[in-house]
């Protein structure tokens, strides 16, 4: 049976304790629904954890993932470094820092994967939608760590999902409301059209 593990914050733990299946009610989920008649079986765990910045996916990284010896890791975090940095009454070079130590654990945790397993690992790009003028001023950030997880991703020849532009094309089609409740968490519509994007880059 192969594993799969889903890392992340909020939209990846999506109440998963209080699911029947500790799946959540996202995407996780929906995922795991499309592929439960696949040729091979897997198990599929979610190790979201609502809250979670990137250095406590890192830290919590052999216990969660690699000690489950997964076949694939898929990875979204890195939203709420994003709102910390944006908050942050900090100057501008400090707040660069601040980015600095989440790409740092980031990079730890693609070292310690590439060194530690055989996964194939996806990492997918932090999203924000902006609405109003609310969440404008996170826009830059979340720029700056998309590219630099791409960059890494690259580095470690991780996969990479661009998520933003697909989602703010499904805005621009639908509304905001069809796909976002607060400008960061999904509708269900939204945790269905980003299974759909993640579900390309499992080869299964």
């Amino acid at each position: 049976m192969g594993i799969i593990i889903f890392l992340g914050d909020s939209i990846t733990d999506a109440e998963r304790k209080s699911s029947p299946n500790q799946l959540g009610y996202g995407y996780v989920n929906i995922l795991a629904e499309s592929i439960k008649n696949s040729e091979r079986n897997w198990n599929i765990v979610n190790r979201g954890v609502d809250g979670y910045i990137t250095e406590r996916v890192a830290r919590s990284l052999h216990h969660d993932c690699i000690s489950l010896h997964p076949d694939y890791v898929s990875i979204l975090v890195g939203i709420n470094d994003i709102g910390m940095i944006a908050r942050s009454q900090a100057s501008w070079q400090d707040k660069l820092y601040l980015l600095e130590d989440s790409i740092r654990s980031y990079h730890e945790m693609l070292f310690d994967l590439s060194r530690e397993t055989t996964a194939k690992v996806i990492t997918l790009e932090p999203f924000v939608f902006p609405k109003d003028g609310k969440y404008q001023d996170w826009i830059p950030w979340q720029k700056k760590m998309s590219k630099n997880i791409h960059k890494l991703a690259k580095n470690y020849g991780a996969y990479f999902i661009p998520t933003q532009e697909p989602l703010n094309q499904k805005i621009d089609e639908l509304g905001y409301d069809a796909v976002t409740t607060d400008g960061i968490h999904l509708t269900p519509l939204g945790h269905q059209l980003l299974a759909d994007i993640l579900k390309e880059s499992f080869q299964i």
